[in-house]
């Protein structure tokens, strides 16, 4: 599988991460990373980065590391812990690892870093391998 071609395809081609600034900067068989400036619009009523953010940045890198099997998925189940508040004009850093690979059911984790390397969030995602393979074709 051509992983710059599925990279270059995802940022293009995934409406909701365009809305949100969620891009993927890096694939490798069962990895990802993808990156998101906190903006103004990000934030919650108290002034930090929405959860729904965290949440955001850490199902879809889970689902670009997934997606280097080839196969289309699903998220199944997850768990997200918030460790920290992002503020506006952070920029936050997710990174996917799988944990287990299965024939149909396989599990990620997530972690979120900011700009100085600090724990922001860390989350399981457990996704469900469908009988169709990707294409990333215009």
């Amino acid at each position: 599988m051509d992983l710059q071609n599925m990279m270059e395809y995802r940022n293009n081609h995934n409406p909701f991460c365009q809305k949100v600034g969620v891009s993927v900067q890096e694939l490798r068989p069962n990895y990802a990373k993808a990156v998101k400036i906190v903006a103004e619009d990000d934030a919650n009523p108290v002034g930090v980065a929405h959860g729904g953010l965290y949440f955001t940045l850490c199902d879809s890198v889970c689902a670009y590391a997934m997606g280097t099997r080839g196969h289309k998925a699903v998220t199944v189940n997850s768990t997200l812990n918030f460790l920290r508040a992002a503020k506006i004009g952070d920029q936050l850093t997710a990174e996917a690892f799988e944990v287990k690979s299965g024939r149909t059911i396989c599990v990620y984790e997530a972690r979120i870093t900011d700009q100085n390397g600090a724990l922001m969030g860390s989350g399981t995602f457990t996704f469900f391998q469908l009988d169709q393979k990707l294409e990333f074709n215009d």
